[in-house]
């Protein structure tokens, strides 16, 4: 199997998964576990992913979850990345859930896989060059037929319908109504939403958001891939939802950039993205830390301030914004995810303030 990148960086390894090429944006993440969590977050959809922990499958992959159910450990419902690279992959795994091994679920899904390559030394290109392009493809295809025959995803509309739930669900019996508006929102925030006494309704972006808000007592705005300034109908949503709708709004990684596009913010490309599960951020409010687990490539510029909003969180490594949130109303958004599964969950109180925040309105 041989990957190479936009730079012409070549790597040659063992392959693990399917036979096939495919091309995307290469990235990383630094988890030491969860790969199962990640290979299903959908705002991985379109990427190959680049595993810099060494020693990747040694837990296996539970049996397939029923297509009516939001199960642990999934984050959806099938893999959404391009392709995995890892550096040492292990075949035979071992765990109590462990029904298959990683190989075998890749191979199911059509995903090729990477191994025995120094993932170190990409991570470290990545880290310098920034993320690029790059093509997965068998050894025994040449460059210039996987470029031709590499499966791709279009980035600036494709990737939202492949990430979009075809219909509304509707989840939980009693308590407050809370709005959860999906581009790919993993189902970890679903299920943190209804284990907190949410009586949850999970819709495509592209619906009517204002019909529906009109009905709830607070709304989320999830996580998702790609670039926010391609969803311009969705931020002009949102927009109206700020100008007239003033009980709770939580926007999460992709739902921090959308509602501050909303606000007036602006957006601009980070060289290599935050895409691990260590990532310190500080309250601005009370200057308390924590550790965040995230992955997004593009981040909220707050360079310009305005008048009703105001920076709320930041990041500790590289100053960038880490969420905003509004003077006026309880709308407010963070840029890392409390929802991370498996962790870390030190920001995880962040749902039981909104729910709490939805109650008091409700």
């Amino acid at each position: 199997m041989r990957l190479v990148l936009e730079d012409g960086t070549e790597l040659v390894g063992a392959s693990f998964g399917a036979q096939s090429p495919v091309f995307g944006e290469v990235v990383f993440n630094t988890g030491m576990a969860g790969y199962i969590e990640t290979l299903t977050d959908p705002s991985y959809r379109g990427q190959i992913l680049v595993a810099t922990y060494p020693l990747v499958g040694n837990y296996g992959v539970p049996n397939p979850r029923s297509s009516t159910t939001i199960d642990r450990p999934f984050e959806s419902d099938h893999i959404q990345v391009q392709g995995l690279i890892v550096q040492n992959y292990v075949q035979h795994h071992s765990h109590r859930n462990g029904e298959r091994s990683l190989g075998d679920w890749l191979s199911a899904e059509s995903v090729p896989g990477l191994t025995g390559v120094d993932t170190r030394t990409l991570t470290r290109r990545l880290r310098e060059y920034g993320t690029m392009p790059g093509w997965l493809f068998p050894g025994t295809m040449s460059l210039s037929d996987a470029k031709q025959r590499a499966s791709v995803v279009e980035m600036s509309e494709e990737v939202f319908r492949l990430v979009t739930p075809s219909r509304t669900v509707e989840m939980g019996t009693k308590g407050p109504r809370v709005l959860l508006v999906d581009v790919g929102a993993k189902d970890n925030m679903a299920r943190l939403l209804v284990e907190r006494g949410a009586r949850l309704r999970r819709v495509p972006w592209h619906e009517d958001l204002a019909r529906h808000a009109a009905e709830m007592d607070g709304v989320v705005i999830g996580n998702g891939p790609g670039d926010p300034r391609d969803l311009g109908a969705l931020v002009d949503q949102v927009r109206g939802l700020l100008e007239t709708y003033e009980k709770p709004i939580f926007g999460i990684c992709l739902g921090n950039q959308i509602l501050a596009l909303a606000a007036g913010y602006g957006i601009y490309k980070l060289p290599y993205g935050h895409r691990s599960v260590n990532q310190p951020v500080q309250d601005l409010l009370t200057r308390r830390s924590y550790i965040t687990s995230q992955n997004h490539g593009y981040a909220v510029d707050v360079s310009e301030p305005l008048a009703d909003w105001e920076p709320w969180f930041v990041n500790v490594n590289d100053g960038t914004n880490e969420g905003v949130r509004s003077r006026r109303h309880p709308h407010f958004s963070v840029q890392f995810h409390p929802e991370a599964a498996p962790g870390p969950k030190d920001t995880e109180f962040l749902f039981d303030d909104f729910i709490r925040a939805v109650g008091m309105g409700s």
